[in-house]
């Protein structure tokens, strides 16, 4: 099963987020678990979370980049449900094995991130992959839809097509895996 973690502060004014959610509705054996709206609060359901993530072979953390980093209530996400003894630590390896996918969205191109003394887009994935991997997940290629406010509409919707097949070929090897 694919479990997204969607955590998009403004769903109402998404374009990007909301196109690739559209084009994986289909897709058999997904989940989406929208934070902002289960959590307007911010007082996030743990038990539930950690049931919905120990159904999942994938994990799919999706959202738009904000100022360089992840939204607040996707951060306090990872703070509260991978907690220690379950997702990490001692008898803590409820996500071992599984699979993480960072799928983010950017307003601007890659040359926004070329700033700072340590450039590019790459440098932003490394806390998230470094977590995933302390929990003892894969980490996967991450997903980057750039431009995503001066896109047009073909653009965003191929972007979503593109997303779409990212987790298929994930599916397809999982699997062949099994097979």
């Amino acid at each position: 099963m694919i479990l997204i973690i969607y955590a998009h502060p403004y769903p109402q004014h998404s374009h990007a987020n909301r196109r690739m959610l559209e084009q994986i509705s289909a897709l058999p054996d997904v989940e989406v678990r929208s934070l902002y709206q289960l959590y307007p609060d911010f007082n996030i359901n743990i038990a539930a979370e950690q049931a919905a993530v120990s159904r999942a072979s994938l994990v799919v953390w999706q959202h738009p980049m904000q100022w360089y980093s992840i939204p607040p209530l996707l951060k306090l996400w990872i703070d509260k449900v991978l907690s220690h003894g379950w997702a990490y630590g001692h008898g803590g390896n409820a996500l071992h094995g599984k699979s993480l996918l960072w799928a983010v969205t950017t307003g601007g191109s890659e040359h926004h991130f070329d700033i700072g003394d340590y450039p590019g887009f790459e440098v932003l994935a490394q806390p998230l992959q470094a977590t995933a991997v302390y929990c003892g997940m894969t980490w996967l290629p991450p997903f980057a839809m750039h431009c995503t406010f001066v896109c047009d509409d073909e653009t965003l919707s191929a972007h979503a097509r593109r997303y779409k097949q990212c987790l298929m070929n994930w599916l397809e090897e999982e699997q062949h895996g099994q097979s």
